[in-house]
């Protein structure tokens, strides 16, 4: 894996995730987004993560290699690890740089937008105990996020974005929104659940006589059709 030393703390985040796009080299490797985001850390690579996964998570296998860091990510933080720690076999995964230059001109005008909008306030959202509850949530999210589910990224990967858009700015609001639509997630869950728990009492027998109805149907229409 090549050597990158970055220098990205004064750019604006927008800056730092499409100066890397601009590298001649055609595999971009996990190890020089660590290098590149520095001590921005756990919130740069959530919501880098995040949005990579919504902008090209369609193309087969990127879940997994996109999420499994998330999932590392998200035990460090509700360790309350100090540094961001990687395995070597994690810093050397790579994708194509030019996926990754198709993905982030998808999200760059929004993410440029939002930084404009965004700023310091509800600090209790980033306290340390917001950041173990958050780093607990990521974790949840990254096994949904990694598993072989069509069109099951989206959901997941935008709330760890937006998590790690919080945490990048030290911007409450945004933590406050994704617990939100994992509150909304959680109670449309449970609505099912409940519905499903008064309704199929009566709706299971009506499909059993539905069934037992059918033979008995088939065989009238084919006794018509013989005579």
């Amino acid at each position: 894996m090549p050597d990158y030393d970055y220098q990205s703390d004064a750019r604006p985040f927008s800056q730092v995730i499409e100066d890397i796009g601009a590298k001649d080299d055609p595999r971009l490797y996990l190890g020089e987004l660590v290098n590149a985001f520095g001590e921005r850390g756990f919130g740069a690579l959530m919501l880098f993560f995040g949005l990579l996964s919504v902008a090209i998570g369609i193309i087969p296998g990127t879940t997994t290699i996109l999420g499994a860091p998330l999932l590392l990510i998200g035990l460090q933080l509700a360790i309350r690890q100090d540094q961001l720690w990687l395995p070597r076999w994690a810093l050397e995964r790579w994708i194509e740089r030019e996926t990754y230059r198709h993905g982030v001109e998808k999200v760059l005008p929004r993410l440029r937008k939002m930084e404009r909008l965004s700023r310091p306030r509800l600090s209790i959202m980033t306290s340390e105990l917001s950041e173990v509850l958050i780093g607990i949530a990521t974790v949840l999210l990254a096994i949904v996020l990694v598993l072989p589910i069509w069109g099951g990224n989206l959901v997941p990967a935008l709330i760890i974005a937006t998590f790690g858009f919080g945490l990048l700015q030290r911007d409450g609001l945004a933590i406050v929104i994704g617990w939100s639509a994992i509150a909304l997630i959680v109670v449309a869950a449970l609505l099912i659940w409940l519905t499903w728990t008064w309704v199929s009492p009566y709706l299971l027998p009506f499909w059993a006589w539905l069934n037992g109805l059918l033979p008995q149907a088939w065989a009238w229409l084919g006794g018509l059709w013989g005579g």
